[in-house]
């Protein structure tokens, strides 16, 4: 390498050892922590998270549903950041959470009072939202009783049943 740097200018000879410094610092930074395979297989991998070690703290919802109908009803859990839980599509619930999730509002708002809505009758759903999600506590109802919470209902759709026809 001595060689190589000797002969080019000065310019170039500074941008290569930064890039070689930029490089080395990036690969340290980024490393992941990693746990032995235990199984023998002797290879380095990340260690598993089971549904219960995972920790209640971050963002985890507990979503009850009932009057949607048969195999729609009941009580789900959802983690998110990593996905997982007892609800039936929880990896589709937290991409629409993320979706629905912008910075300095309110993610399970109600719909505000006076807002003009469409008399329309979404049937006897209701659901119950509890948790907490981004740092914050979740205690958000659910139903379909006109069009604005029909609307409200479909943007939590997987997290919420589908009831859509």
């Amino acid at each position: 390498m001595t060689h190589v740097t000797q002969s080019m200018p000065g310019v170039l000879r500074r941008l290569l050892v930064l890039t070689a410094v930029t490089v080395a610092a990036g690969s340290l930074s980024a490393a992941p922590s990693l746990a032995y395979d235990q199984n023998g297989g002797g290879s380095l991998m990340p260690p598993p998270v089971r549904d219960e070690d995972r920790p209640v703290s971050g963002d985890h919802l507990v979503v009850t549903v009932q009057g949607a109908g048969q195999g729609r009803d009941g009580t789900y859990e959802v983690f998110c950041h990593p996905d997982g839980g007892t609800h039936p599509h929880a990896a589709r619930a937290c991409r629409a959470l993320d979706h629905n999730t912008r910075w300095g509002q309110e993610t399970f708002a109600p719909v505000p009072e006076g807002t003009m809505c469409t008399m329309q009758y979404g049937g006897p759903a209701t659901a119950h939202v509890t948790g907490t999600w981004a740092g914050r506590p979740v205690d958000a109802r659910f139903d379909r009783g006109d069009g604005c919470e029909i609307g409200r209902w479909d943007r939590f759709v997987p997290l919420l049943p589908d009831l859509r026809d």
